[in-house]
């Protein structure tokens, strides 16, 4: 659309924001009024509209405020929904939060595919006409599957919500402090799709076969690494919790947010070599990027909405969900402003700016785990659960 690259990226920052910010209020509107399977079935109706408008340039901005209002209901109320099958320190909740996170990345592994070939191809119109598509299609899959679910606990007056209870408000600020090391690491962990992007597209030889890889196709590492690594890393987990060796949350949160580090580093040190040997950075690289990126990923997000999902006040799950994805808000609202740095900065230099800043949220969780190890010891939140990009 013409864009400076630092407006793009601002663009790019408060879309991704406000999808994050939204949660917030649609988690509020679920507890306390419509539910959780009305939210889900709301906000996916108007994500969906969202998208279609989405292939009208004139509606560019209208759209993405409809996709954000929608995605507000339809993100916390569905991992909420995960705790409901299960009765209380069930250990089979943890795998299940991990079958979700896998669903939702089939769904992210195939979106640059499609969407974005279709996209780069023959115009975006189609790219984003085939993601409401998608999310109509989703939409089927969730009430098919509704009959599953176990009915909402109601609140006084027959309305579906959470149970009136105090339980579980100790652990509020403890999440507090989690949240806002989490919006630190944030601000590198959502470079992938903005300045990441950019780069990419002029810096990457990116011929195999003769042919040209479409940029958005390397979004697809990331949801592949994660069916690939997924089951590897539960299995090793499961294994050391057996042997009594399982490795408490927030230390593995901090091991994540120092492995997202090193795959900046990473990058940095190819940006390096590159200019000092003239040797093109080939996509076999990106390959290498990504599956330490996602390794690192499925150490710290996936583990901190576990936390969050787990620690829960009974009265507010899923706003206490919601509050994970505030962190996302925050983060990706910071990320777009230093990302619109980009063009001021040598690559190097700005990727290794990512890389200290994402070690610098790891140290942090460090921190908070030392000082609530003993809460934080708990066997259900040691394996992995939910949460993908949208």
């Amino acid at each position: 659309l013409q864009y400076t690259q630092a407006s793009a990226s601002l663009i790019f920052g408060a879309y991704a924001a406000g999808d994050y910010l939204t949660p917030i209020f649609g988690g509020m509107i679920a507890d306390r009024w419509l539910g959780r399977r009305p939210a889900v079935v709301i906000g996916g109706l108007l994500m969906a509209l969202g998208h279609f408008m989405m292939a009208f340039e004139s509606l560019f901005f209208p759209a993405m405020a409809v996709i954000a209002i929608g995605n507000g209901l339809f993100l916390p109320n569905l991992p909420s929904q995960v705790t409901l099958l299960y009765p209380k320190d069930d250990p089979r909740a943890g795998a299940a939060f991990n079958v979700y996170y896998v669903g939702i990345n089939l769904g992210a592994f195939l979106a640059p595919l499609i969407c974005g070939t279709l996209g780069e191809v023959y115009g975006w119109h189609y790219g984003f006409g085939a993601a409401g598509i998608g999310m109509c299609l989703g939409l089927v899959v969730y009430l098919w599957g509704g009959r599953y679910l176990p009915p909402e606990a109601s609140k006084p007056g027959g309305r579906p919500g959470a149970i009136d209870s105090n339980e579980g408000m100790s652990n509020v600020p403890l999440l507090v402090g989690v949240a806002l090391a989490v919006m630190l690491f944030r601000i590198a962990y959502e470079q992938t799709g903005n300045t990441f992007a950019v780069w990419s597209d002029t810096a990457v030889e990116r011929t195999a076969l003769g042919l040209a890889i479409p940029v958005a196709w390397f979004q697809s590492l990331n949801p592949m690494f994660v069916f690939l690594f997924s089951p590897l890393l539960v299995r090793m987990w499961n294994a050391r919790a057996a042997r009594g060796l399982g490795t408490p949350a927030l230390r593995r949160m901090g091991q994540g947010a120092l492995g997202i580090g090193v795959s900046y580093a990473l990058l940095a040190g190819l940006i390096v070599l590159a200019a000092g040997s003239g040797f093109a950075i080939g996509w076999p690289w990106m390959v290498l990027f990504f599956a330490v990126f996602t390794l690192a990923e499925l150490y710290i997000l996936p583990v901190g909405l576990g936390l969050f999902a787990t620690l829960a006040p009974k009265r507010f799950a899923a706003t206490t969900v919601a509050a994970w994805f505030f962190c996302s808000f925050t983060g990706n609202l910071l990320s777009g402003v230093i990302g619109a740095t980009w063009e001021s900065m040598r690559p190097e230099t700005f990727f290794l700016m990512m890389a200290a800043i994402a070690a610098v949220s790891g140290l942090i969780l460090f921190g908070i785990h030392r000082k609530h190890q003993e809460k934080l010891a708990l066997p259900d939140v040691a394996i992995p659960p939910v949460e993908k990009a949208l």
